[in-house]
């Protein structure tokens, strides 16, 4: 299994015991899986909001640093320096990882930066923050896409949404310890998009949102609502042209201008940052690179 002795942070508070997933959760069972040597860890996600811990509402984009997954299962951190601009941290941010899959930072708090992050091996999902991961539950081979927008549901903590194979969209509420709610179907037809990501707000009023890419390459915005179980309003096209790249991620707001923003990496393996810009109509800026070459060498990004 995989440990973060690397996601590297600062002012990380221990989080409580992982209480057990709702019953409802399907696939779920009680056993937690085996342990195996060497077991996966981590050291604490870096994290760059100074929010106050346990603010009443969650934070409508949050300040991340940036993570790759190489093949060896080793963490990565990028520290963003300004202007949307990121920098390799010195060491790395976990090791270990090398089968686990859908990684997703989490903010459990709602300050407005992660705290741990979930990631899924042989179908069960399991939260870390430092040191060895929680196994929070099983069933989760059932999902081609597993992601956390940010607060997608009215609460405090980061929320996870989760596409199956017939292309429906399941809910799951964060309780702000790694546990989850029973799953609430909120979307079909999910199936049509190559890419989902999205990590806050992109359309400056509050509430997380998303955006999706299709087969033809159209990327399509999704405005959060809210509502846990509507979470969000019909799409809107943005742009085309999205099948240039072969990975499309949020870590939330890169250049501290509040708005959410996007990475994408194209097939030479360069990175290039669509910043925010707070406009429902056309919510991201032209494009900059971040990144020359070697992107490729990581197996997922978040």
């Amino acid at each position: 299994m995989a440990k973060t002795s690397g996601l590297n942070r600062t002012g990380l508070v221990s989080r409580v015991t992982v209480a057990a997933i709702a019953a409802a959760l399907v696939g779920t069972t009680t056993a937690a899986g085996a342990a195996e040597t060497p077991q996966p860890t981590a050291s604490g996600i870096e994290q760059t909001s100074q929010a106050t811990a346990f603010a009443a509402t969650a934070a409508a984009t949050p300040r991340n640093y940036l993570y790759g997954v190489n093949s060896a299962g080793t963490i990565w951190g990028y520290k963003p320096v300004g202007g949307g601009a990121i920098q390799r941290l010195a060491d790395n941010s976990g090791t270990g990882w090398n089968s686990h899959s859908h990684f997703n930072q989490a903010d459990m708090d709602g300050d407005g930066g992660s705290d741990g992050f979930y990631a899924v091996r042989s179908g069960r999902l399991h939260y870390a923050d430092v040191g060895a991961p929680r196994d929070i539950g099983g069933g989760w081979h059932i999902y081609n896409k597993i992601l956390s927008a940010s607060n997608t549901g009215g609460g405090v903590a980061d929320d996870i949404l989760a596409r199956d194979s017939a292309g429906v969209l399941w809910h799951y509420l964060g309780y702000g310890n790694g546990a989850l709610s029973g799953r609430i179907r909120v979307g079909s037809s999910w199936d049509a998009y190559t890419a989902i990501a999205g990590k806050g707000d992109l359309t400056s009023d509050g509430r997380a949102d998303i955006v999706a890419r299709d087969r033809g390459g159209v990327l399509w915005l999704y405005k959060g609502t809210g509502n846990y179980a509507t979470p969000f309003s019909g799409r809107t096209r943005i742009s085309s042209g999205w099948n240039a790249y072969n990975a499309v991620v949020s870590s939330g707001d890169l250049n501290f201008d509040t708005k959410a923003d996007l990475v994408a990496r194209d097939a030479a393996g360069r990175l290039w940052l669509y910043k925010g810009t707070g406009r429902a109509a056309a919510p991201y800026a032209a494009r900059v690179q971040i990144g020359t070459s070697g992107w490729n060498s990581f197996r997922a990004m978040f």
